[in-house]
């Protein structure tokens, strides 16, 4: 048995070494970053705790351009304004793939928006923007659903009388009618049990591939397909989304609008109708299933954990919760209602909004590309098929870019006489070819969202609660706020 288990030690360590030396002659091709070591690659320097900071201290040691390895995988680097430019806006064509990993082959199927790529996206996005567009997006049409329902979380605060509250529920339940209304053409209460496991259904696949148990997956999915745990029930969520779509979907085919179309899946409906006879057309249902998945999943967790944060930071910081309810009220009288056009005449409110979205993004470092073909990036060969990494996140928090990048400031997007400007660092919604299409939307729910909430209340930590923790929770690739209650005090304003 000691022969037989010395053997096998031996064997291994050859196994480990000539797998090391592999890796070592793989990077010498790759830009330069810490020594990867088998099976863990390059996670020892990362110290097995990805923080939204960790690639930014790299980046001091191995310049705006560097590779990290998940196991025997390599994934480069860029870090800071620059460098992100110069792969999503000098290089759009070459990163605008989305990674296949074994997760997202055996869910997404190549489908949709979020995670195809190709000729199949470029065709999907490019019918997705006209159809929003035709919706309203970015007019009064679509900007009416987004009042009527911050009208709704208006009065559902209200009836809760000043009481503490979990904002998270009723805002994650806002954001998502929004789409529903986009998407199906009408919206759900918020005591429907269907559209609530829906919403159960959406925020937990955001979370699971924001999480360990998604790496895991994508390292050992031979294992994982099998392993019971969030794995599998990312699946079963999955599967009852997919299952929501197809049914709203079938109750579209049977009551088609004379009309014409009135929401997203009756435009859809229309275009595959449409190039029936077309051979090469990419449209059909069980894209639409996707793409529907694809609008929940984009649309509503970032904005509503988004707007989780501007209350936080309202409770946190009284001083600019009041200037900014004194702004909303020089602006726009109680009895009106507010618009998306009235940011113009609350520079102070606008930019306490942008803050938010630079100073909590929301994820880690932002999507991850797949070069698309050989390219040259900051004078480095990537290879297609190469794993990319633009850390938004680093743009966000850049010192060259930012004068307090690590404070909370909405002076960022103040000049001196206190108007509201934007920076060309400003890029939580990506850029280039993979900008976000809803980017409009989500900056009109947070405004309209917002002013609404700020008019109607005054918002502050229970009697029972001292202290305010806006330290962000780490939970996999995500970036949120500590679960808190806080009470929605109605305001007294004169008329």
């Amino acid at each position: 048995m000691l022969v037989i288990g010395g053997c096998f030690a031996a064997l291994l360590v050859c196994l480990l070494t000539l797998q090391f030396l592999k890796l070592q002659r793989a990077s010498q091709h790759l830009p330069p970053g810490p020594v990867p070591l088998p099976i863990l690659g390059t996670l020892w320097r990362l110290g097995f705790r990805w923080q939204q900071g960790t690639l930014s201290k790299l980046s001091k040691v191995y310049g705006k351009i560097f590779t990290i390895w998940v196991g025997h995988i390599p994934m480069v680097v860029l870090n800071g304004f620059p460098a992100v430019k110069h792969a999503l806006i000098n290089h759009a064509e070459e990163t605008s793939w989305r990674v296949v990993t074994p997760f997202i082959k055996d869910t997404m199927k190549g489908k949709g928006l979020l995670f195809a790529s190709g000729p199949v996206w470029k065709q999907q996005r490019r019918f997705a923007i006209s159809a929003l567009r035709m919706l309203g997006l970015g007019r009064k049409s679509l900007e009416h659903r987004v009042q009527e329902e911050a009208s709704h979380l208006v009065a559902l605060l209200s009836h809760e009388k000043g009481k503490p509250l979990d904002p998270s529920l009723p805002l994650f339940h806002s954001i998502a009618n929004v789409i529903s209304a986009v998407v199906f053409g009408h919206r759900f209460s918020i005591q429907d049990q269907t559209f609530r496991k829906l919403m159960e259904c959406i925020e937990y696949e955001a979370h699971f591939f924001l999480s360990p148990f998604h790496l895991l997956y994508e390292l050992f999915p031979g294992l994982m397909r099998y392993v019971p745990g969030p794995n599998l029930q990312a699946f079963s969520c999955l599967e009852f989304i997919h299952s929501f779509g197809r049914k709203e979907i079938n109750k579209h085919k049977e009551n088609k609008p004379s009309d014409g179309p009135q929401d997203f899946i009756d435009y859809y409906l229309a275009e595959i109708n449409k190039q029936e006879d077309d051979s090469e057309s990419t449209f059909d249902e069980d894209n639409l299933v996707h793409i529907i998945y694809d609008l929940f999943a984009a649309g509503t967790d970032t904005t509503a954990t988004t707007l989780r944060w501007v209350l936080l930071f309202m409770v946190a910081y009284p001083d600019v919760q009041e200037k900014v309810q004194k702004e909303i009220d020089a602006a726009v009288a109680r009895s009106q209602i507010i618009f998306y056009e009235d940011r113009k005449k609350m520079p102070y409110t606008n930019a306490v909004i942008h803050e938010v979205l630079r100073f909590n993004y929301v994820l880690l470092v932002g999507n991850f590309r797949l070069c698309s073909r050989d390219t040259s990036l900051l004078g480095y060969p990537i290879k297609k098929g190469t794993i990319i990494i633009p850390d938004i996140a680093s743009a966000l928090y850049d010192p060259e870019e930012w004068e307090t990048p690590h404070q909370f400031n909405p002076n960022h997007f103040l000049d001196k006489d206190g108007n509201f400007f934007t920076r060309e660092a400003f890029i939580p919604f990506s850029a280039g070819q993979r900008l976000c299409i809803g980017e409009n939307l989500a900056k009109t729910e947070l405004f309209l969202f917002i002013t609404n909430l700020l008019q109607a209340f005054r918002f502050q930590l229970p009697e029972t609660v001292k202290d305010v923790d806006t330290r962000p929770v780490i939970g996999g690739f995500a970036v949120q706020p500590h679960p808190y209650t806080i009470c929605a005090l109605p305001r007294q304003i004169l008329p």
